[in-house]
Order: C-alpha cells, then sequence, then structure tokens
C-alpha cells in the first residue's frame, strides 16, 4: 500500500503544493516548448490545465514533445492549432489516427536518442510530469518512468503533479524539491494496461527463444503477446538478469519466483533495469520501494554500445512482417504509419555486438486469420524497414527458428519459407524463384 500523501508533504517545508494546476500557466512562454514523459508519466491535470488555456486563446505556439499518448485530447485533433500543438516520438492508439489525419507531427528515431532529438528542437523547454510525494529528504521521483524525461534533470525547469499512488522508485530518475517550479496534487487512479491474451502459437513461440536463452543471460523484452509468453516460458531459469525498456507484469513472477536475481550482469549487478513500466495495479505495488529495481534514462538503458558489454545479452521483440533479406518492418502497415522505431534497433544492435548475444524477432506467420502471410518475398512501396538486413539475428513463427546471422541471401530466404505458414509457402517459393533468391 501506498503511503499517504498528507504524511509525505510533512517534508520538505520549505515548498509547498500549488492549490490548482493552473499554477504551471504562470511558467509556460508563449512559442515554448513542453516535455511530457510516455505512458503514465503524463500529468494529467496539468495537461487538462494547458489544453484548457489554449481553448480560451491565453497561450499561443506550444509544442508538447511526448512519446506514446495514452490520454485523447482535443489539441491532438487539431482543435487548437495555433495554440496547442503535438510532435510524437511513438505513436499510440491516441496519437496515431491524428497522425494520419496531420493534426499529429512524428520524429523518426531510436528510443536512446529521443534525448537528443528534443533537446535539439527546444530552447528552454519546461518539463511537465506526475511524479510520487517527496520524501523525507524532499526529494521527488519520476514513479514508473525515467524515459527521455529524466535526462532533463538539471538541464531543464520541471513542474511536477504529484500522485500519492505513484509508486515511489529508484535509480536515476529522482528530482529534488529545490530543482522544481511547482509542483500540484492530484490523486487519481494510475493508467493501467492488461497482459494481452496469449494463444497457443504464442507459447510455441515462447518455447522455441526460451530453448536458446542460457541461464545467467542479461533480457530485453519488448511490448506484447509473445513476449509475455515468453516471460512465462523462463520460470525454470536461474540467475537471469533483465535490462530493458519496458518493465511489464510478466517481470514480477520471476523475480518473485528467484529466476532474476542480476548476479551475473556486469552493468547494475543484482538490479532489475527498465526505463519506464506499463502494466496493472500488481506491478505498480511490486515496484514501490522495491530497491531491487531501477528505472534510468533511456540514454543509459537503451545505448547499444552499454549492451554490447553485457555477455548473453538476449533482445526480444516483435515485428510486423519479414522480408526474405530478414528486413523487418515493425513500424507501419500497408505504408501506413502504425508506431515508429522505439528501441528495438537499440537493442538488436547491442545483442548484436555482446560476446554470446542473441537478437530474437517474434511474430506470428501469418495475418487476418491466415489469409495474409507476414513473411513476404518484398515489402511494398511505403513500407519502412525498422530492422535492418544486416542486423537480424534469429526470426522465430509458431514453425520454428529462421538462423540468419552471416547467412547468404538465398539460405535465409529458404529458412524464412521453412518458418512461414504450410498455406503460403508455395507461393512464396514461386516468388523467391521469380526473384532469383533460390
Amino acid at each position: 500500500m501506498l503511503p499517504r500523501l498528507d504524511h509525505a508533504l510533512n517534508h520538505p517545508p520549505h515548498l509547498t503544493p500549488s492549490a490548482t494546476a493552473e499554477a504551471v500557466l504562470e511558467h509556460i512562454r508563449n512559442s515554448s516548448d513542453l516535455v511530457v514523459p510516455l505512458g503514465v508519466g503524463e500529468p494529467v491535470a496539468l495537461m487538462d490545465a494547458i489544453e484548457a488555456a489554449a481553448e480560451r486563446g491565453d497561450i499561443q505556439g506550444i509544442t508538447v514533445h511526448q512519446m506514446h499518448a495514452l490520454h485523447d485530447r482535443r489539441y491532438l485533433h487539431g482543435a487548437f492549432p495555433e495554440q496547442l500543438r503535438h510532435i510524437a516520438y511513438f505513436l499510440s492508439h491516441v496519437t496515431r489516427p491524428c497522425y494520419l489525419a496531420g493534426t499529429v507531427e512524428l520524429v523518426p528515431n531510436h528510443f536512446s536518442e529521443v534525448y537528443g532529438h528534443i533537446s535539439r528542437r527546444t530552447n528552454d523547454p519546461l518539463v511537465i510530469a506526475t511524479a510520487s510525494p517527496p520524501d523525507r529528504h524532499g526529494y521527488f521521483s519520476l514513479g514508473v518512468n525515467a524515459d527521455y524525461t529524466s535526462s532533463f534533470i538539471g538541464r531543464a525547469r520541471f513542474f511536477l503533479e504529484v500522485n500519492p499512488r505513484m509508486p515511489r522508485t529508484f535509480g536515476r530518475n529522482q528530482i529534488h524539491a529545490s530543482q522544481v517550479e511547482g509542483w500540484v496534487v492530484n490523486e487519481r487512479q494510475l493508467d493501467e494496461a492488461q497482459p494481452p491474451a496469449m494463444d497457443a502459437n504464442d507459447h510455441t513461440i515462447a518455447g522455441f527463444v526460451a530453448d536458446r536463452i542460457p541461464d545467467g543471460a542479461c533480457l530485453q523484452t519488448g511490448i506484447g503477446a509473445i513476449p509475455n509468453a515468453i516471460m512465462t516460458a523462463l520460470e525454470h531459469h536461474r540467475d537471469l538478469g533483465v535490462h530493458t525498456e519496458l518493465l511489464s507484469d510478466g517481470l514480477v513472477d520471476l523475480v518473485e519466483k528467484g529466476v532474476v536475481n542480476g548476479v551475473r550482469k556486469l552493468h547494475n549487478r543484482t538490479k532489475v533495469v527498465g526505463t519506464f513500466a506499463l502494466g496493472t495495479q500488481r506491478l505498480y505495488d511490486f515496484l514501490h520501494e522495491n530497491t531491487a529495481v531501477e528505472l534510468w534514462s533511456a540514454r543509459y538503458v537503451n545505448d547499444p554500445r552499454l549492451l554490447s558489454r553485457e555477455r548473453n545479452f538476449v533482445s526480444i521483440n516483435a515485428t510486423l512482417s519479414v522480408d526474405f533479406l530478414g528486413q523487418c518492418a515493425s513500424e507501419t502497415l500497408n505504408g501506413r504509419y502504425y508506431s515508429s522505431s522505439g528501441g528495438q534497433v537499440d537493442f538488436a544492435r547491442g545483442a548484436m555486438y555482446s560476446e554470446g548475444g542473441q537478437g530474437f524477432i517474434v511474430l506470428h506467420s501469418t495475418a487476418k486469420h491466415g489469409g495474409v502471410s507476414r513473411i513476404v518475398p518484398q515489402f511494398p512501396p511505403g513500407e519502412v524497414t525498422t530492422l535492418s538486413k544486416n542486423t537480424v539475428d534469429k526470426v522465430v513463427t509458431e514453425y520454428g527458428v529462421a538462423e540468419l546471422r552471416s547467412k547468404t541471401v538465398r539460405e535465409r530466404t529458404k529458412a524464412l519459407i521453412a518458418i512461414s505458414h504450410p498455406d503460403h509457402r508455395d507461393f512464396l517459393t514461386s516468388e523467391a524463384t521469380r526473384l532469383g533468391f533460390i
């Protein structure tokens, strides 16, 4: 159970919260930039106040910079274009239709570089974020987030929305009361993401991957049903480490069962390391004041140079489609943007250079109830390649594992056809012959 706010507010005495969220408007200048954390870190009351000011015309030319927004807002749909606009660094179910409608812009990026992109685009930005109540030393934590936001600590102005339900976490996401412009209190239920349902194919893919992960490996897993199934399949492993951008519910069981202890890690030994968390209340309760977990900035967590120094680093990420060369289209569907690159390339590159490292790309062999093969001869025009043919390592479907690293085009093509759905293999073989790949 998280501590009540009235107890936490006894410290520090030299800074007290503002009465209403509108206080943030005193710190926003026209034509300035706001930096907002991704996911659960969005300060809902502050954004409500800012959007209301935009509707009244009290602010002009404000740009919001954010990855993966969870809350639908009128300004995202172009309601106040002269007052408030949005630049996304990863599309969510909320911002995806807005981007396609032309009311939200998208900056292509790797997650490890988002802080750098925002820094280059902004001058004296104001970071607004949800935080835990201050501790007895006067430190807030950014709770379930570090992401790109924590990199601005000491480099930008902060205004916080304190939520007593936000877990107090450790790592590099703390900010002292003396470093913030101001703060308000808003107690609200944290946004939750229920673990996606897993089917038989997810568990089959998970088994193929788990069989290839050695005890003592250091893991990164992405989001979705297959990564969740893989976490479940690892329950009999030993001494695993976790160094990943996303902390999800699947982690809790592995830590509580002693599977994940991090004793063989090089970096942050014995600690679970992530850059943000998104899951259920069970996960948030697990994270609260848990010294075994640390949240660090994406500049650190996703840095391929750091990852390459971990032995047996294993990267596991999902994609939408793979072509005969091994290129992975993970952010577009039929040439239309669906998400963005996220950390997929960061972690795949780190695994590529790690001693004993492995990079897994996972996907179902088909879509649309089997009618469409997700192993394709070539991408159609407009499809974006996220992971290049030169970096891809292992591609896994419910029909097996295609080992692509160091393989020729002919070998890759045959291996990928072998893990495609049987109903599509004749067509894929015919296309491979036509293209001269086999």
